[in-house]
């Protein structure tokens, strides 16, 4: 069972329906359609998301996802990392995904593809990088 949040603004009209779309047909792919997990979802603006770049990434850029999975760290706040986070409910939390509106809006268009269609791209790359997929 996948638990899916989604925040968004109402400024920014993000299909929902696309999202969990995307998530659940991700976390399927990977055959994970029998494990209990939530994903949390923010759409933000290109100010918020630059906020979050500077403080987590330390730069600047405008970014149209980010994705910050749920890790242990080693004693100490060391950057090594252990795994998921193991939650006494059983539910594996993989993480959160921030997309930005303006900017998948300028990606989509870039792509020709719809908005609906960026999302879903956006969002699959970020539940894999939840899950380890890391671009090289």
């Amino acid at each position: 069972m996948f638990k899916i949040l989604i925040h968004s603004d109402g400024r920014y009209p993000a299909s929902r329906n696309i999202i969990r779309k995307s998530i659940v047909d991700t976390l399927a792919r990977d055959h994970l359609e029998n494990h209990q997990i939530e994903v949390s979802v923010a759409v933000v603006g290109s100010r918020k998301m630059q906020e979050l770049a500077h403080s987590f990434l330390g730069d600047r850029e405008g970014h149209a996802v980010l994705a910050f999975p749920f890790e242990e760290v080693a004693a100490g706040g060391e950057a090594r990392r252990h795994g998921f986070v193991n939650f006494p409910d059983g539910t594996l939390r993989l993480g959160e995904i921030i997309l930005c509106w303006p900017e998948l809006v300028t990606c989509a268009g870039h792509d020709n593809v719809t908005v609906d269609r960026e999302i879903y791209k956006l969002t699959s790359h970020a539940v894999g990088y939840l899950l380890g997929k890391h671009d090289e």
